[in-house]
């Protein structure tokens, strides 16, 4: 669900994720002339990465990213997406998820949204080391 927001950027709610887990999420930005052609920024995000941006056949930018639910929590990311034309015009796009334990509920994931996998867990409790002597 894209929202756009006063200020001209935008807001994607992706609903309730289960943590320790990697979702991919697709939408669709509505047309932004005065942009042109975008491609995200180079800000680093371990959580959030952007895997492809082009035009939607219906109009607007189709944007696909992936997204890794770390912790528990209403949790927002944010990408910087920047005009290939001009370093000064860019979009923000913030990405809203409720992160669950995995030991309460069942995700409930928004349109355009899909798990793609789930991290390993680490437990220390399993550990083979036997201590110091």
């Amino acid at each position: 669900m894209v929202i756009s927001e006063p200020d001209g950027n935008f807001l994607v709610k992706v609903g309730f994720l289960k943590i320790q887990h990697k979702y991919e999420i697709v939408f669709t930005l509505p047309d932004i002339p005065s942009l042109g052609d975008l491609c995200p920024a180079p800000v680093p995000n371990p959580h959030l990465r952007v895997n492809d941006i082009k035009p939607a056949a219906e109009g607007g930018v189709r944007v696909v990213c992936e997204y890794t639910a770390h912790q528990e929590g209403v949790l927002q990311e944010e990408m910087l997406l920047v005009s290939e034309a001009s370093d000064q015009a860019c979009v923000r796009v913030r990405v809203q998820a409720r992160v669950m334990d995995r030991h309460h509920g069942t995700p409930m994931l928004l349109e355009g949204v899909r798990c793609i996998g789930a991290e390993l867990e680490y437990d220390s409790e399993q550990s083979d080391w036997q201590g110091f002597d």
